[in-house]
């Protein structure tokens, strides 16, 4: 089995080694580092992984480098270990809205590397994890890094291109859904429903449908169709959400944090 090395232990990078330690993999497999001397010391003793006094001594001991540093330093990690990453190692880099292109031009020389954007729910195993791989990644590299993150959520493979369109539907999508289920709970509280009770029913239908849509394979508007039975109340809620532009509004917001996502990328505007 390749062992593994993480760099970079805030929330995503302790998130991903505690799900890669739940899964089953070795803990002796594994090698962390991190900028921050109290938080390396804090993941290693919570995790009782090995810890590394730096991110050279990581690169040495380790098969995979998982890159989950904050995106502004991400180029510049990159080129303080460009000598010591080789092809043999395979770099999976969660940095988000960091290019392939940047990445290289930090190490200063191509690698086997995996750009993934995973998104909030990875913080309880429930993420969605895209993988976008480059030329010189082999199969038996994206089963492995397909293997690794499926302990943190459900793993597609796309194509770079797509990456900015994946940040701004899953990446961005968490908070637009936690916006419905308080408007949602919002509705309940307005009817009368105590407030714990209105947002647990409110979160519970949108995990609920949520999981209809994955496990049924149905198309969302034929699930819809189950529920709004003619004359009823759900078709007249549905008929205020058409009403005012609900459907039209998500669209626009995907549309809009695509566009800013790949804005970012190409430097034209501000974080």
């Amino acid at each position: 089995m390749r062992r593994i090395g993480v760099i970079g232990t805030g929330k995503m990078g302790e998130a991903l080694l505690a799900g890669l330690i739940k899964s089953g993999i070795d803990e002796n497999l594994i090698r962390i580092s991190d900028v921050s001397e109290e938080r390396r010391r804090r993941v290693c003793e919570r995790l009782n992984v090995r810890c590394c006094e730096d991110n050279a001594e990581v690169v040495a001991e380790s098969d995979i480098v998982i890159l989950a540093v904050p995106p502004k330093a991400a180029p510049t990690v990159l080129r303080d270990l460009g000598d010591k990453l080789t092809l043999s190692h395979l770099v999976i880099s969660i940095a988000a809205g960091v290019t392939t292109r940047r990445l290289f031009e930090g190490a200063g020389k191509r690698l086997k590397l995996i750009r993934v954007m995973p998104n909030n729910p990875c913080l309880i195993g429930e993420g969605m994890i895209v993988l976008a791989p480059t030329e010189l990644v082999t199969d038996d590299d994206i089963a492995e890094a397909k293997r690794l993150f499926t302990s943190i959520g459900r793993v597609v493979v796309t194509i770079e291109d797509y990456l900015d369109a994946v940040t701004g539907l899953s990446g961005s999508g968490p908070a637009y859904a936690y916006l419905v289920i308080e408007a949602l709970a919002d509705g309940g509280v307005k009817m009368g429903l105590p407030k714990a009770l209105s947002l647990t029913l409110a979160a519970q239908t949108l995990a609920g449908a949520a999981k209809m849509v994955l496990e049924t394979g149905k198309h969302p508007a034929e699930l819809k169709d189950m529920v709004a039975t003619p004359g009823g109340t759900t078709v007249q809620g549905l008929y205020v959400l058409e009403a005012a532009g609900v459907r039209a509004a998500f669209i626009k917001a995907v549309e809009e944090a695509t566009l800013k996502s790949r804005n970012l990328m190409n430097g034209k505007t501000k974080e």
